[in-house]
């Protein structure tokens, strides 16, 4: 019966081809202004670590001064030093890194290449089986190498390829920052969007950092860092110095259980008490302890304007579904003799409702076509902008069929309206006005 609907809609089409183009073009408008917008939204509300997201936690504490300070307000986001070290040396996690970003210059060995600065990961040895990070070869540092402040260093596979090409880097040595490293290990593609574990870098969604240094060797060669800092009292031994009051240290704990975190939260808890006790915190102990969506959600990581043009989108697609509401009653109206014919030679109301929603729902078929090609329009236009985020405008398999779903939907629910008047037209007064 479908089919019978189907080719009879076809026909239909065919015999008011501006009426059905005006229809299609207005679904096709609307979807491809909604999702270019919801993929944008999409790919950066993402979970960018799957599978582990729920395990991995952001610890907090409050180690300040009391000068500004509110009752109730949310702690620091970053550690101090020292208080990151000690609760690395205390290990209450199955794993846990201190870690910070930095930049740093590259010298090539190829004289053909110049020296060229980019993004470096200073951090502890557990970052890279924490965040699940995939190997292309060797591997990550050890707790011991991070001791002897090691000079070892793990690159990426663009920074590879740049470099050796595609000759495998592990073993090999690295002028970095005038100091010669041995490459440890090079990582596979490993882009995690938001960057979920440096809310205070430069980016949320740019490239992944390219190089990966320990955290003990970045601070005995001195090596440039980046993101904020935050420094009360007296500093003047150096900012980044192991008892300086500055918090500019991210902190990541792996827990295996809600009763692993619970017992974190009041490790921290303790830990604040202590340090009270001690003279070094001077407010109420006030902590946090959360998990990567939870920071995230914290954090408002995606962009205002982002949320605001999606809301727009849609805002368009409703007024694009209410002229197509209008374009269709003006079709089944005109259609009102035909109506009453198929309904005296036996069509019930139901089969004139249901032809009718055939008919919406294959302008929204086309409609959702259409609307396709707009989005990938309108994600390439997205892709030229000048934004962190610009090149993971990319429409996927699941945003794929989320167009069409919308704009069958969306017609379906436009056809309502129109079908429900056309099946009450009566046949006995369209054959006597015949």
């Amino acid at each position: 019966m479908f089919g019978y609907y189907f080719d009879l809609a076809l026909r239909s089409f065919r015999r008011n081809k501006v009426l059905t183009a005006l229809m299609v073009l207005a679904i096709a408008l609307g979807i491809g202004a909604s999702m270019t917008t919801l993929t944008v939204l999409h790919v950066l509300s993402g979970d960018p670590i799957p599978g582990k997201s729920a395990v991995l936690f952001y610890p907090q504490l409050d180690p300040a001064e009391m000068t500004g300070y509110t009752p109730g307000q949310e702690p620091n986001g970053q550690m101090t030093r020292l208080d990151a070290e000690t609760l690395l040396r205390e290990k209450r996690g199955v794993r846990q890194a201190m870690m910070t970003g930095g930049s740093v210059s590259i010298e090539p060995g190829q004289s053909q290449l110049p020296p060229f600065r980019v993004d470096a990961r200073y951090s502890s040895a557990d970052i890279f089986p924490m965040f699940a990070m995939p190997f292309l070869s060797g591997s990550g540092w050890s707790a011991a190498e991070d001791e002897a402040s090691a000079r070892v260093a793990v690159i990426t596979k663009a920074l590879k390829d740049k470099l050796f090409g595609a000759t495998d880097a592990t073993g090999k040595t690295l002028r970095i920052d005038k100091s010669t490293f041995q490459i440890v290990g090079v990582l596979d593609e490993w882009r995690p969007t938001p960057k979920f574990y440096d809310m205070y870098g430069n980016s949320g969604y740019g490239e992944s950092d390219q190089v990966f240094l320990p955290f003990s060797t970045s601070r005995d060669l001195d090596m440039d860092r980046n993101g904020s800092m935050d420094c009360w009292g007296d500093s003047r031994e150096g900012q980044d110095s192991l008892n300086a009051p500055c918090t500019w240290i991210q902190y990541w704990v792996e827990l295996d259980s809600p009763e692993d975190a619970d017992a974190y939260l009041q490790y921290l808890t303790n830990y604040s008490d202590q340090q009270r006790a001690a003279g070094r915190f001077q407010r109420p102990t006030n902590v946090r302890l959360r998990n990567v969506s939870e920071w995230l959600a914290f954090n408002k990581v995606v962009p205002r304007d982002v949320v605001m043009q999606v809301w727009l989108a849609f805002g368009f697609l409703l007024v694009c579904l209410v002229n197509t509401v209008g374009l269709l009653l003006a079709k089944f109206m005109r259609r009102s003799g035909e109506v009453g014919v198929r309904r005296a030679l036996g069509a019930s109301r139901r089969d004139i409702f249901l032809q009718g929603l055939t008919e919406a729902g294959t302008v929204g078929l086309a409609g959702g076509l259409l609307g396709l090609l707009l989005a990938w329009l309108g994600l390439w236009a997205v892709r030229q902008q000048p934004t962190d985020y610009a090149d993971l405008a990319h429409l996927d398999p699941a945003m794929l069929v989320t167009t069409f779903v919308i704009a069958i939907l969306a017609s379906l629910l436009a056809g309502l309206l129109p079908a429900w008047s056309a099946m009450q037209v009566s046949p006995a007064m369209q054959l006597k006005s015949q």
